[in-house]
Formats: C-alpha cells, structure tokens, sequence
C-alpha cells in the first residue's frame, strides 16, 4: 500500500493509477481550426475532458459528471494534420471526486519525430448515481514515485479550490450583509 490516507468510509477497495488511465488520439482536421488556422482551444479541451470522463468512469466503475477544470494550459498550437493524444489518469481520490491529471501531447501524422507535451489540464469529477447523486468512489492507489507526487500535488490543488470557494462565499455573504446588490 502507499502512504494514502484512508478512505473515508473504508470498505471500498482501492483501484491502482493504471487500472484507469487511458489515451484517446485524434487527428486533427480543417474542421478544428480557428481563425488562426491552428486547432481551436475549445476541440482540444473537448478532448480532454472526454479522456477525462472516461478515465474517471472507469475508475469510479459507473456514471462520473465533469465538476470542475483546472489549470487548462496550451504549451504549443496544434495544427492540422497532428495526431493528438491525451493521457488521462486519476491522481486523487474523495468520497465521491476525483481529480484527473491530463497531458496532451502531438505529433505530425506522417513524421516520425516524437510527440511534444501541448497542453495539460486537471478536471474534478462527481461518481454519481442512476439519479445524478452523489455516489463513492473506490481510493486510487498510486503505484510509482510519480504517482504519489501526483496525489500529494491533488491535495494541495484540492486545498487550494476549498479555500477560494469558502473565501468567495463569505465575501458575497459580507456585501450582501453590507447592502451591496450585485444581482
């Protein structure tokens, strides 16, 4: 096992980094493309958020809804004719989210150079039920150095996105209180 703190309910088994991770690759087309001509921001972060729901419905064995994105970076365009992959896997695991770390990486179609990083993102996913309730999710087990990096960076990430949603809630509570309408 791994230095991981218990699962808050304990009796669902762990599932390892590996069981879930995925790479969904996709050639880009004309159809892609934005004014710039290069890949529009908007189909690659499609992309990333469907490995991403793959990789947390796998994980969660059912039904996971995108919660949040974080930190969506483009490194480099993409152009037309790149073939696109986007590696997908759980670093973090809740109750009932995960977050899931994602690299897009590209390379030309007909060239054999290798692929370099694009972008990289980390979604928050909800398990959720047949009734799009919230439902627990087995702990992710991270199994290599980089693993556990990836799960101690999740909870300072995690950390991080509760304290500015508790700090934006009390201050609209302090200007609602101060008679500020911001409707």
């Amino acid at each position: 096992m791994t230095d991981q703190a218990p699962h808050p309910e304990g009796d669902i088994p762990g599932k390892s980094t590996t069981a879930s991770r995925t790479t969904l690759s996709h050639i880009m087309t004309g159809s892609d493309t934005n004014l710039l001509g290069t890949v529009h921001g908007g189909v690659i972060m499609k992309l990333v958020d469907d490995a991403a729901g793959a990789v947390a419905g796998r994980h969660s064995g059912g039904p996971a809804v995108t919660a949040s994105m974080d930190e969506m970076v483009f490194l480099e365009p993409v152009r037309v004719g790149d073939l696109v992959h986007v590696r997908a896997q759980v670093n973090w695991t809740g109750r009932s989210s995960m977050e899931v770390g994602v690299r897009v990486m590209a390379e030309r179609w007909n060239e054999s150079t290798p692929a370099q990083q694009v972008g990289s993102a980390y979604l928050v996913f909800a398990a959720v039920d047949a009734d799009g309730k919230p439902r627990r999710v087995p702990p992710v087990i991270p199994e290599t150095e980089r693993d556990k990096r990836r799960y101690q960076e999740a909870q300072i990430r995690r950390t991080h996105r509760l304290a500015r949603r508790r700090a934006i809630k009390e201050l609209r509570e302090k200007r609602a209180a101060d008679g500020i309408d911001d409707a």
